[in-house]
């Protein structure tokens, strides 16, 4: 009778058991990671992202380098300059001159109001970029949507910029002066200093100047892989998020531009740097993405240059 208990007493164990696999396997199964998502620049439907990273272009969250990579043949995005004018954009008198009265603004003033706009709506993401001139004009080339509002330097500084025609035919560019053809001067940045040009880096240092190179140290740039795509980058300490200094993770020297950007197009499936270029900086960088501003600083901005996301 003790072993007929003792054998009922197993074999309940066991249909217990039994019963529970099927939940176990089930947890097991919802614990497994899921696959990670595809990498941008393998990815046909990608169009814009944020992130952060160290010096290394590892993401981090709180990394010291603001970053938004998109593609700009993505129908899903669209894009603007603006500029520091006391009038609507595109503006003009009773003659039919384009009017071109330059205020100082500031980031925060660029990327909100009527002339931020596009077909009603404000930027998903936006990026500092051209010089300032003591008459509040802009330094360098600026053209938003096929309207040039330019400064001395227009010829011989480089410019940043996407070109006009349908999504799968734009083409960002970096270069010095207006483009040969048309369709590519639409929408076009000032900026200045040029660390990348057909696929060579170089150390601006000595280009820059002691002051640019050594201590203006928070940075705004642009850059293009050969596979078309484009980083946007801000390096500041000073932003509105939360980082974490360390050597690897801190304000840029120009002789690291090529390591963090590199880092980031390698991880990110984006292709190899073609072409790079700074964008004002000292007291002059911001960045916005997605209705949060992560970096600003309160000097007056030459230009902006907006992303739209349909």
């Amino acid at each position: 009778m003790i072993m007929s208990r003792k054998r009922l007493l197993l074999l309940f164990m066991a249909i217990a058991a039994a019963s529970l696999l099927p939940g176990c396997q089930k947890i097991a199964a919802n614990s497994v990671p899921k696959a990670s998502k595809i990498c941008p620049g393998k990815d046909s439907k990608f169009s814009i992202d944020f992130f952060k990273t160290n010096n290394q272009g590892e993401k981090n969250p709180r990394g010291i380098n603001h970053v938004i990579i998109f593609n700009p043949k993505s129908a899903e995005l669209d894009f603007k300059v603006n500029l520091g004018l006391s009038h609507q954009l595109y503006a003009k008198d009773a003659q039919g001159k384009l009017r071109k009265q330059y205020v100082p603004k500031q980031f925060r003033e660029l990327i909100v109001g009527d002339n931020a706009k596009l077909n009603g709506r404000l930027p998903i993401a936006a990026i500092n970029a051209d010089y300032i001139d003591t008459d509040d004009k802009p330094q360098g080339l600026n053209i938003s949507r096929g309207v040039e509002y330019s400064g001395a330097f227009k010829n011989k500084r480089s410019s940043f910029g996407i070109s006009g025609g349908s999504p799968t035919q734009r083409q960002a560019t970096i270069q010095a002066g207006r483009r040969n053809s048309d369709i590519l001067n639409y929408n076009l940045v000032g900026g200045n200093g040029r660390f990348y040009r057909q696929g060579q880096f170089k150390n601006i240092c000595q280009d820059l100047g002691e002051f640019a190179c050594k201590s203006a140290t928070n940075r705004s740039m642009a850059a293009i892989t050969n596979q078309g795509y484009v980083i946007l980058l801000v390096n500041d300490a000073k932003a509105n998020s939360e980082i974490e200094l360390s050597e690897i993770n801190q304000e840029l020297l120009p002789d690291k531009f090529d390591n963090v950007l590199e880092g980031i197009a390698s991880k990110n499936c984006l292709g190899k740097i073609q072409e790079g270029i700074l964008f004002d900086g000292g007291m002059s960088p911001g960045l916005y993405y997605n209705q949060k501003t992560y970096v600003e600083n309160y000097g007056p901005i030459g230009s902006v240059f907006l992303i739209y996301k349909k």
